[in-house]
């Protein structure tokens, strides 16, 4: 398949992601694709086990295994910083050549644990997500003009544009988060994911590819219609979204997001590190 055949399927298979996500709702969904818990009032939700008040001073309270914690926010380090944009800048170049790959910092493996779903005995889940980049605050306004104001562009524009992003100074993103968006949780179907971050709202990130990271993070979930998220949560919402489309086409609906804030990193790469804290610095022994 050359360049331009691959480039043109990838934008006609959009319409049927969108459907296939919809199948597992369709055909097999019931009463055991929910917990305990009913979060749901109006077909929309509030994540309560969250308290983003002291996001300004760079701290988050999250509720976790039933007891109120505070916990600083942290940068992630310069390894996977460098790491991170330049996987990204060569996965999109690999596109433009036809080429599809699995791993890197795209694709990051969730764990989260704490309430589960009816059809399981375990709350343990682990689930493969899109992960993506948060632009500072500051910069969120212009990104989300960058992306609008080309959304229409033939595909190989637009992958320029991401690149674009990627290309300007690290210091445009905001290191202390990764972005994902939850894409099937509604009134009629829950994933264990969302489940378990209403109510437990801690997961781990795991990539794969080497070098190894893991990020052990706060897990915030915004739904479109939370009056009392963050305005830069808000935006980050739109901006996700935004990106989303602009690489898989226009969805029904917008979706909620799903936010990693940032608390320790490890370096889990075979051989050299094999799980050394690398945020905050591991203390001298």
């Amino acid at each position: 398949m050359n360049r331009r055949s691959f480039l043109k399927a990838v934008g006609f298979a959009a319409p049927l992601f969108a459907f296939l996500g919809n199948i597992p709702k369709m055909l097999w969904a019931g009463k055991l694709e929910h917990s305990k818990k009913d979060f749901w009032k109006d077909k929309k939700f509030i994540q309560n086990t969250v308290d983003m008040s002291g996001y300004k001073n760079g701290m988050i309270k999250a509720k976790i295994d039933g007891d109120w914690k505070e916990f600083k926010i942290r940068k992630a380090s310069d390894e996977f910083i460098k790491w991170n944009l330049e996987k990204r800048l060569k996965f999109l170049e690999d596109i433009k050549k036809g080429v599809m790959g699995w791993g890197g910092p795209h694709q990051g493996a969730v764990a989260t644990y704490g309430l589960g779903r009816l059809d399981s005995k375990f709350t343990v889940n682990n689930a493969i997500k899109g992960i993506g980049l948060a632009p500072k605050d500051e910069n969120l306004d212009e990104a989300i003009k960058r992306l609008k104001d080309t959304f229409e562009s033939p595909m190989p524009e637009k992958m320029d544009i991401l690149k674009s992003l990627y290309e300007k100074d690290a210091d445009y993103f905001d290191w202390r988060k990764q972005t994902s968006l939850e894409l099937y949780s509604t009134p009629t179907f829950e994933t264990h994911t969302f489940l378990n971050v209403m109510d437990n709202p801690v997961a781990t990130v795991v990539y794969l590819d080497i070098p190894s990271f893991e990020i052990r993070t706060i897990a915030r979930v915004v739904h479109p219609e939370d009056k009392s998220a963050l305005p830069s949560e808000k935006k980050l919402l739109e901006f996700v979204n935004l990106a989303h489309e602009y690489m898989h086409g226009k969805f029904s609906r917008i979706f909620p997001l799903l936010l990693f804030y940032i608390i320790e990193e490890f370096d889990n790469t075979p051989g050299s590190k094999l799980g050394i804290r690398t945020v905050p610095e591991r203390p001298k022994e």
